[in-house]
């Protein structure tokens, strides 16, 4: 198996030293740059950069830059998803985002992990596992994601949490690690 595929099939892989996913990081490192300097009103030149990112132009997608992601095609937007300033989408993995989610400034989407022995640290290997998030979520600033972690639909995601296992559909989750803290009516009243 090439190192890409070992990625893609969550085995340990070269992540450091491979020609070939060097080379692709470093093809999308020049895209982020165009994109990261392009007036986000000059929407039909963004469109272009969505395309060639992530394969795909979903209705409603609005990224403020600067942006940053390791390959950009392991990322699958739904529709009508927000993304603010300085988000960081570490796709060695698939990283799929439902529809009408709002991520906020800083956020981060980590799908590495690393071998806890330095001796295969040093090697470069890494292995990565994939996050989904569903429909209708909201991310505070600055929340994190760690590998293979599921978000269920209809959650918020407190400012400044550390999000290590999954997440029921529902849930308002916050802290470091982040707990549920509260099981989201979505038919109840409006909160002051």
């Amino acid at each position: 198996m090439t190192e890409k595929e070992k990625m893609m099939a969550g085995m340990w892989y070269d992540a450091n030293y491979n020609q070939e996913l060097t080379e692709l990081r470093f093809k999308t490192q020049e895209l982020l740059l165009k994109f990261n300097q392009t007036p986000l009103s000059h929407q039909d030149d963004i469109h272009d950069l969505y395309k060639e990112l992530f394969g795909t132009v979903p209705k409603g997608l609005t990224i403020i830059a600067p942006l940053t992601v390791d390959y950009g095609s392991n990322i699958s937007f739904g529709e009508n998803v927000f993304v603010n300033a300085s988000c960081y989408f570490m796709d060695g993995a698939k990283i799929t985002i439902g529809h009408n989610v709002f991520i906020g400034p800083y956020c981060g989407f980590y799908t590495a992990s690393h071998p806890l022995a330095y001796k295969y640290r040093n090697q470069g290997l890494e292995k990565a596992s994939p996050i989904v998030v569903g429909d209708n979520c909201w991310f505070g600033a600055n929340v994190s994601v760690m590998p293979g972690v599921k978000i269920g639909n209809g959650c918020v995601l407190g400012a400044g949490s550390v999000v290590t296992k999954d997440v029921p559909d529902n849930s308002l989750v916050t802290g470091v690690p982040a707990k549920v803290i509260k099981v989201i009516d979505q038919n109840g009243e409006l909160e002051d």
